[in-house]
């Protein structure tokens, strides 16, 4: 199992301040010769992308769109018009690579980022594929990004439920891929900063071996990102690990001035009162 550290950040905010830490982790799985997935987790876009295609194409699909996605953070002014150029200028890589020849060839790509611009920060989700974001918040979890897949429409249209949808032949057909077409714009979902939440963007790999029920488990267990994405990743392997599986985990914390201002007023007081 490749070796997995916690990284930190701290970012002033308007009225306070926050934390964040995040681990990731990928592996080819134990049934693949190669690893399709690709991972990016730079201050402030956090990302998986799963390639797919013959021989290599999915393996140089999802590495040039996370290296493109990469010179967007470096900058530093990630929004949704810098993720959809670089997206652009991933597809043109990908068509004009010598081993990325076959049809088939693209790659997921799905994540968040901090939007600071608006004065106003938040989260923002975005999603090509069924790759996925959840969020862990207040004991439960949600998944945020809808897939896009032959299974999910038919979940969608209420012709399959999500029970026969885990199985289902067509499970790994996706509809939208970075790759297949000149233009794919993301799904966008935004997201307020609240102390407290905890991310996890993961490939279709962990998925097929853990349900949200047992992602869920392993958060709860493990506050620490590293010792979560290494639980995870070692129970996908251990229910078979089918597919590469890649993992982020992001956990925020949010602290106010204001309620240090409180505290000091408070402090205050009761000086004065003694």
């Amino acid at each position: 199992m490749p070796e997995v550290t916690t990284q930190v950040r701290t970012v002033a905010l308007p009225d306070g301040e926050l934390n964040l830490s995040w681990a990731e982790v990928t592996d080819t799985g134990r049934r693949r010769e190669i690893n399709q997935d690709a991972v990016l987790t730079l201050f402030p876009l956090f990302i998986v992308a799963d390639g797919m295609g013959g021989h290599i194409g999915g393996e140089i699909a999802s590495a040039r769109t996370v290296e493109r996605l990469r010179a967007v953070a470096e900058t530093g002014e990630v929004s949704s018009k810098s993720i959809e150029k670089a997206l652009a200028k991933a597809v043109k890589d990908i068509a004009s690579h010598p081993g990325a020849t076959d049809d088939g060839t693209g790659t997921t790509v799905t994540g968040l980022y901090l939007d600071t611009d608006a004065g106003d920060p938040h989260w923002v989700t975005l999603n090509i594929g069924d790759s996925r974001v959840y969020l862990a918040r207040d004991g439960s979890l949600v998944q945020i990004t809808t897939d896009h897949s032959v299974v999910q429409e038919l979940v969608a249209a209420g012709r399959l439920s999500p029970e026969e949808a885990e199985h289902h032949p067509y499970g790994n057909v996706i509809t939208r891929a970075v790759g297949p077409s000149d233009s794919v714009t993301p799904d966008y979902v935004r997201l307020d900063l609240v102390d407290g939440d905890r991310f996890v963007v993961c490939s279709d790999g962990l998925t097929k071996e853990l349900t949200d029920y047992g992602i869920q488990h392993f958060l709860a267990e493990h506050d620490d990102p590293a010792e979560a994405v290494e639980a995870m990743l070692a129970a996908a392997l251990e229910n078979g690990g089918r597919d590469n599986v890649t993992i982020i985990v992001l956990n925020v914390a949010v602290s106010s001035t204001q309620d240090e201002d409180v505290s000091s007023t408070e402090d205050d007081v009761q000086g004065d009162a003694a």
